[in-house]
């Protein structure tokens, strides 16, 4: 596994503490602001991972999945962060607190268009990114990887994109 590849996984890791530090600091100690201040800190892991990323490429490293799923990570990231915060905070608060916490009453064909929303959301950012970073080393043999990263990516979007359609079209049924 290469470095950025390790890069990955800190920066998931420190994700993770960021946010359950920022639950037990909100929590725990009752320090609201401190809390989300915790929590906020997810953009700048993001803009760590990316400047590792680029900083590897520059230095003449051939781009290899790795490289592109740090891209698809800082999108992800971004546009899926604030409602992964808002996941932690209500499995917190109804597993650690022991607090009923208002259930989502959306339909599942809802939910299923808004997450396919982020996801489109994620892809435009990672796209740009990966867009950027191709042009920047502007060397196709260098960088081929990152382009096959964006196709398949785009391939994944689509199957989530008819998944969603699907529970429009025929609604899961109450039970």
């Amino acid at each position: 596994m290469n470095g950025i590849a390790w890069g990955i996984i800190v920066c998931e890791i420190m994700f993770w503490v960021f946010i359950l530090a920022g639950l037990i600091v909100r929590y725990g100690w009752r320090k609201q602001r401190l809390g989300l201040r915790l929590m906020a800190m997810s953009p700048v892991i993001d803009l760590v991972l990316l400047v590792l990323t680029v900083y590897d490429l520059r230095q003449g490293t051939e781009a290899t999945w790795a490289h592109g799923v740090a891209a698809i990570y800082i999108g992800v990231s971004l546009a899926f962060g604030k409602s992964l915060i808002a996941w932690a905070d209500q499995t917190y608060q109804r597993f650690i607190l022991r607090k009923d916490v208002v259930r989502d009453v959306r339909s599942k064909a809802q939910r299923e268009r808004e997450g396919f929303v982020r996801h489109l959301t994620a892809f435009i950012i990672g796209s740009v990114l990966l867009a950027g970073m191709i042009f920047w080393i502007a060397d196709f043999k260098q960088t081929e990887a990152l382009l096959q990263t964006v196709q398949i990516w785009f391939l994944v979007l689509l199957v989530d994109g008819l998944i969603a359609v699907s529970y429009t079209i025929f609604p899961k049924r109450a039970d």
